[in-house]
């Protein structure tokens, strides 16, 4: 919040400093053309950082430089430069005839007496003069670290400065990590989503297929790393296995053990695996039918041939199925079931409804895939069955809600990992992920989508994730998938190929007023801290400190 006073005090601060340079041309489309001054050493400048524009009528533009180069108000420089062992001259001709430049876009204005930054609309005036952003502009601009606003991290070159992410806007649309493998994702997904836990404003489930986020990770150099259940050991977050044998031997503390019943399983939950397993399309229409003439128990009779040959048969004879197709579709049955330990005979336990309501009390679940993360068949099939029933759950509970019958449901964020599979342009419009996109929190239920291949979602569904955290990308079909429906994406793509491979990322969307490029902020000791969470080393330092002060001098 910034008031007349306030505005005062900036102006009045502005006028003692050295400006970077002077607003020479440029368009509000294009973005602005800034001279640099003289004496500023243009290797003092990288693309991504934060600058101001002191306007006419005490207005101020926030901005992003997204372009340095050199430049000479004489033509034939570059083709006559002076000698290089003539210093004299270099030294006359730089910064007169010779001068630095940068292109800057204006991202927001603070007119005098507004609250707060609004969209820009106009640019400032010729020879208006540029500043680098202070602590203070990027506090104006973000606000300060509260019960909403997380602190994800700090511009480029201003490490003191924080940049806070509004977790309110972040989880009201679905959003988006994405980056090449090795970026770091998984690490800015889990600082995420510890904010979203402390500040309480909703649940996640989050479908781990890596192990990344529920216990101890390691990182590189088989360092450990805290997981949200390290974070959070007062029971708001839990943990669910679907390999118990796994998660013991990585001294996971497991809250749940997920075993899905033959019975509870349906076609709809197959189909997504038909690219996966093999199934054509004839093989995959044939689950429907099996289902309806076999029973709640279809899949358990097509394992079992011997108990179930008869009314096989039968349908074979009846020439609804073809032999062929029946044998393929029990073959491949036969290959993936029978592998998959978290799949029982019989009709499994209520663990839909055990995790709905854990959700609904404000608990967020990890669901660790253990060795079955391996196998992207298991990943998806999980993903799709909890998911689909979840929803469906949270559809009702709204419905009932309007109706004044129940309560409203809890803020729900689901987190899948290698989301192009669950996305793909040709089955998007049809699973329940598509869905929940589409619906923009209809029913409370959004998507945080992990992907390093962006290019392989529905155009449809990008267009509906409101924040876009991106790391380094360096295919020209995902960047481009990245920035579509970004207005100023052509600048904004330079910004994003000269990230560093890892701890950067440009943030853009529905959680932040304008891009940001920061450096993500450490996941170590001082973030548990910042967290909650005290050490053993850290207890005892509290201890001595509170001993000295009780029996100190």
């Amino acid at each position: 919040m910034t008031d007349a006073s306030d505005l005062d005090s900036y102006f009045g601060e502005r006028q003692g400093e050295t400006p970077l340079g002077t607003v020479v041309g440029g368009s509000l489309s294009a973005g602005l053309r800034v001279k640099l001054d003289p004496h500023l050493s243009i290797e003092r400048l990288a693309v991504g950082r934060y600058v101001v524009i002191q306007g006419q009528s005490r207005r101020t533009f926030f901005g992003i430089i997204t372009d340095i180069l050199l430049d000479a108000a004489n033509p034939d420089l570059p083709r006559r430069p002076p000698d290089p062992s003539d210093s004299f001259s270099a030294e006359v001709y730089r910064g007169s005839v010779a001068y630095g430049a940068m292109q800057v876009t204006p991202m927001l204005v603070l007119d005098e007496g507004a609250q707060e930054p609004r969209p820009i609309k106009t640019i400032p005036a010729h020879f208006s003069r540029v500043h680098e952003a202070t602590a203070a502009d990027v506090e104006r601009v973000f606000g300060r670290e509260d019960q909403s606003h997380f602190f994800i991290g700090s511009p480029l070159d201003m490490e003191l400065v924080q940049v806070n992410l509004d977790l309110g806007r972040f989880v009201a649309r679905s959003s988006g990590v994405f980056g090449k493998s090795g970026t770091g994702k998984s690490f800015i997904t889990r600082t995420i989503l510890a904010g979203i836990v402390k500040s309480g404003l909703a649940s996640s489930l989050v479908f781990d297929m890596h192990n990344d986020y529920g216990w101890a990770v390691k990182g590189e150099g088989q360092h450990q790393y805290k997981g949200l259940r390290q974070l959070f050991p007062d029971g708001r977050v839990n943990v669910v296995t679907l390999d118990e044998e796994t998660s013991r031997a990585r001294g996971s503390k497991i809250d749940r053990i997920l075993k899905i019943g033959y019975e509870q399983i349906e076609p709809e939950d197959v189909e997504m695996l038909a690219g996966l397993m093999g199934l054509s399309d004839i093989q995959t229409g044939a689950l429907y039918y099996l289902r309806r003439r076999l029973g709640p128990a279809w899949i358990a009779k097509l394992l079992e041939e011997e108990q179930a040959g008869e009314e096989l048969q039968e349908l074979v004879l009846s020439g609804r199925i073809l032999p062929g197709t029946l044998d393929a579709i029990q073959r491949k049955f036969e290959s993936f079931f029978r592998r998959m330990g978290f799949l029982v005979p019989g009709k499994g336990d209520e663990a839909v409804d055990d995790i709905f309501n854990r959700l609904n009390l404000g608990t967020s679940i990890v669901l660790e895939f253990g060795r079955y993360g391996n196998t992207l068949a298991a990943y998806v099939l999980v993903a799709n069955y909890l998911t689909r029933r979840i929803h469906a759950r949270y559809v009702d509970r709204m419905n009932r809600h309007a109706g004044g019958q129940a309560d409203e449901p809890r803020p729900l964020m689901i987190v899948i990992e290698e989301a192009h599979k669950f996305l793909d342009p040709q089955i998007a419009g049809h699973t329940i992920f598509g869905n929940i996109a589409r619906e923009l929190r209809k029913y409370n239920v959004t998507l945080l989508i992990v992907d390093q291949r962006p290019s392989g979602i529905d155009d449809e569904v990008m267009s509906q994730i409101g924040t876009r955290v991106t790391c380094l990308l360096d295919n020209e079909a995902d960047i481009r998938a990245v920035f579509s429906g970004v207005s100023g994406a052509g600048a904004l793509r330079e910004v994003l190929a000269r990230l560093d491979t890892r701890q950067q990322a440009l943030i853009m969307g529905h959680a932040v007023p304008m891009p940001v490029v920061v450096r993500t902020r450490d996941y170590d000791q001082s973030f548990y801290s910042a967290i909650g969470v005290v050490d053993g080393e850290e207890r005892k330092a509290r201890a001595k400190r509170g001993a000295e002060t009780l029996f100190g001098d």
